[in-house]
């Protein structure tokens, strides 16, 4: 793992619980290591697709909310290339707590730190494919 990734997660613990409507999901807890600026951020897996490359996840709980936001829910899709590569499409959605106002500047923060460590796996998978 690339020491830039040691530095920030520290260690993720799944559990799983059931919904209302009696669909399994998967909850991550990742404890973020020194490096972040986090200490933790609780995962819930919304849905997962193998077969059309899709994965849609939400924060739920972690100071990555700052106590403005209600949850952040991503949907990334991996889209197949001719050249047998990929590209990874990643939209982002912040619920925010009652009238709060985002910060733009913060959220372009946020997305410049998870490109960050987006390139840092991408090397890696690289490296060792």
């Amino acid at each position: 793992m690339p020491l830039f990734l040691k530095s920030c997660l520290r260690l993720s613990k799944v559990s799983k619980s059931w919904k209302e409507t009696v669909v399994l999901e998967t909850v991550k807890i990742i404890h973020f290591g020194e490096g972040s600026q986090y200490k933790s951020a609780k995962h819930r897996v919304d849905a997962l697709d193998t077969e059309n490359l899709t994965h849609s996840y939400t924060i739920v709980e972690g100071d990555a909310l700052a106590g403005v936001l209600e949850s952040i829910t991503y949907h990334v899709k991996i889209v197949p290339t001719e050249d047998g590569g990929c590209i990874c499409k990643n939209r982002s959605i912040y619920h925010t707590k009652g009238d709060v106002e985002i910060n733009e500047e913060k959220i372009k923060e946020g997305k410049e730190k998870a490109m960050q460590m987006f390139k840092a796996i991408e090397a890696y998978l690289q490296a060792n494919a």
